[in-house]
C-alpha cells in the first residue's frame, strides 16, 4: 500500500480538459501513479514560457508525492532529440546534432534547477525509442489506421470515429490549428505524418518504409508506453499543445493499442506574455531562463510563475518579479534558519489539492508568515513552502545570495536606448536583441510603450 497521506489524496481534484470539468483524482492504481509531460525540444536555450510547465507539473509531482509516497508516483518528462529545428539549428551554427543536443540540454537542466524543478522519475530521449516508433507505425498500418505513400506513412484520421475529441474543435478549425500540408500522397488533409524519408546528412533509421525518421507526434505516444503502459493517469502540458500535438498523441496510441484511453487526466497550463505582449524576438521580448537566472534567484522565478493559477493566463512583467523578491525576503526574514516542520499546512495542501490553487497556497503561506513572527510556526511555513518548491534556503544562505545590486550608469543605458531604437527603425532586430538582452544581463529591464521604452533596475 502507498506510504503517503492517502486519506487527503481522495479529496485531490483536477481540472481534465478531455471532460471540460473538475474531477475528483482516481488513479489507475495507488501504488503507482502515473503522469507523463512533453518536454523541451533541445535546439536553442529554453523560454521562460517553457519554464511554465516545468514549474506546474513539479507542483503537482511533488503534491502526488507526498500524498501517494515518493515509492508510489512514476513522473514521465521527455527530450525530443530528433527534429526540424535541431537539424537546422546545428546546420547554422556549423557543430553535430549531437554536440548541439547535448550541449542544450544540459543547459536546460542547469537552469530548471536552479527553478527547484525536481528531476523525473524518467527523462527518456526519443533517438532512444525509435524500435517502439516503428513497432506502433507497423501497428497502426495492420488496424487500418494508417498507409504508406510516397515513402511516408501517415495516420488516417477519418479511420478514427472521435478524432477532435480533446480539442472539441471544428474541421474547419483543426485544418488550420495543424497547419496543415498540402501533399498529394494524402487520402484526407487532416492526415499527419507518422513516419518521413531522411534525405543525406539528415537524422535517419532503417525501417520497413525506408530510411526515415519520426514524426513529433509519434514520440511522446511511444515513450509513453514504454514507460507508462497503454494506459495511464495524467498527461500534462501548454495549452499550446493541446491541438494538435495531444490530439494527435491520442489517435496514435488509442488506434494502436485498442484502446478507450490514452490517459484519463489531462491538464495544461495557460500562455504566458511579457508586459502585455506575445513573447517573440522580433518584438524584442524574448526572455531566456538562462538571461533570468542571471540577475534573479531561481526562486523568485518559481514563485512570480506560481502567483498566477496554471490555467490562467500569466502576464510577465519586471514589476512582478520585484514584488516577488520582496514577499521571498520577507518569508525568509520570518524563519530564520529554522528547520521544516514533520507536516505542511493542512490549508496549503487542501488549496494544491483543488486543481493545483497556488494563489490560494500562498494566501495561506502569508498567514503563516504572520504567524511566525517571533519564532513560533516559522518551521510550519518553511514545510508548506517546501511542497512547492519555495524556501529550500536558510535565511542567512539566502541574505547573502541576494544582497548585492548590480551598478547601473544611467548615461549609457540612455544610449544603448537610443541605439536599439535605432537598429529596429532599420530592421535589423538581431542587433536590436542583442542590446535588449545584454541589459538584462546586467540586470536592467526595458519596456516598450507608446510613449518610448523607459528602464528599471532589477533586484
Amino acid at each position: 500500500m502507498p506510504d503517503g497521506h492517502n486519506t487527503g489524496a481522495r479529496s485531490l481534484k483536477l481540472y481534465n480538459t478531455l471532460s471540460r470539468e473538475k474531477e475528483a483524482f482516481s488513479p489507475i492504481d495507488p501504488a503507482n501513479v502515473r503522469m507523463y509531460v512533453c518536454g523541451p525540444t533541445v535546439y536553442d536555450f529554453a523560454h521562460i514560457g517553457n519554464a511554465r510547465p516545468a514549474i506546474v507539473f513539479d507542483v503537482l509531482f511533488r503534491l502526488l508525492r507526498y500524498l501517494y509516497g515518493a515509492d508510489h508516483v512514476t513522473y514521465v518528462r521527455n527530450i525530443t532529440d530528433v527534429d526540424d529545428k535541431i537539424n537546422a539549428r546545428a546546420a547554422e551554427r556549423g557543430i553535430s546534432i549531437r554536440e548541439l543536443t547535448e550541449e542544450t540540454a544540459r543547459v536546460y537542466h542547469e537552469d530548471i534547477d536552479a527553478l527547484n524543478v525536481l528531476r523525473p522519475t524518467v527523462e527518456p530521449r526519443a533517438t532512444e525509442h525509435i524500435a517502439e516508433m516503428i513497432a506502433m507505425v507497423e501497428k497502426l498500418v495492420e488496424n487500418g489506421h494508417a498507409y504508406a505513400a510516397d515513402g511516408h506513412v501517415l495516420f488516417d484520421v477519418p479511420s478514427m470515429d472521435d478524432y477532435g475529441r480533446l480539442s472539441r474543435r471544428s474541421l474547419d478549425e483543426m485544418q488550420a490549428g495543424a497547419r496543415v500540408e498540402v501533399a498529394p500522397y494524402k487520402k484526407d488533409a487532416m492526415d499527419f505524418v507518422l513516419w518521413k524519408p531522411s534525405a543525406d546528412g539528415e537524422p535517419g533509421w532503417d525501417s520497413p518504409w525506408g530510411r526515415g525518421r519520426p514524426g513529433w507526434h509519434l514520440e511522446c505516444s511511444a515513450m509513453s508506453w514504454k514507460h507508462l503502459g497503454k494506459e495511464f493517469d495524467i498527461h500534462g502540458g501548454g495549452i499550446d499543445l493541446q491541438f494538435p500535438h495531444h490530439e494527435n498523441e491520442i489517435a496514435q496510441s488509442r488506434c494502436c493499442h485498442g484502446t478507450d484511453v490514452m490517459a484519463n487526466y489531462w491538464l495544461h497550463n495557460g500562455f504566458l506574455q511579457v508586459e502585455g505582449e506575445k513573447m517573440s524576438k522580433s518584438l524584442g521580448n524574448f526572455i531566456t531562463i538562462h538571461d533570468l537566472l542571471k540577475d534573479w534567484p531561481g526562486e523568485v522565478l518559481r514563485l512570480n510563475m506560481l502567483r498566477t493559477h496554471y490555467r490562467q493566463p500569466i502576464d510577465w512583467t519586471a514589476k512582478g518579479l520585484t514584488e516577488t523578491a520582496k514577499i521571498l525576503d520577507g518569508w525568509y526574514d520570518a524563519i530564520g534558519d529554522a528547520a521544516p516542520a514533520a507536516e505542511p499546512d493542512a490549508e496549503v495542501v487542501a488549496a494544491l489539492s483543488d486543481d493545483l490553487n497556488t494563489p490560494k497556497a500562498i494566501a495561506a503561506l502569508h498567514g503563516l508568515r504572520a504567524a511566525a513572527k517571533g519564532g513560533e510556526g516559522a518551521a510550519s511555513l518553511k514545510a508548506s513552502a517546501n511542497l512547492i518548491g519555495l524556501l529550500e534556503e536558510t535565511a542567512s544562505d539566502w541574505t547573502a545570495r541576494t544582497a548585492a545590486e548590480p551598478e547601473v550608469d544611467a548615461s549609457e543605458i540612455e544610449r544603448l536606448i537610443e541605439a536599439r531604437r535605432t537598429a529596429r527603425a532599420g530592421k535589423d532586430f538581431a542587433e536590436a536583441d542583442r542590446i535588449r538582452d545584454d541589459l538584462a544581463a546586467s540586470g536592467i529591464v526595458l519596456k516598450d510603450g507608446p510613449e518610448g521604452t523607459t528602464w528599471e533596475v532589477r533586484r
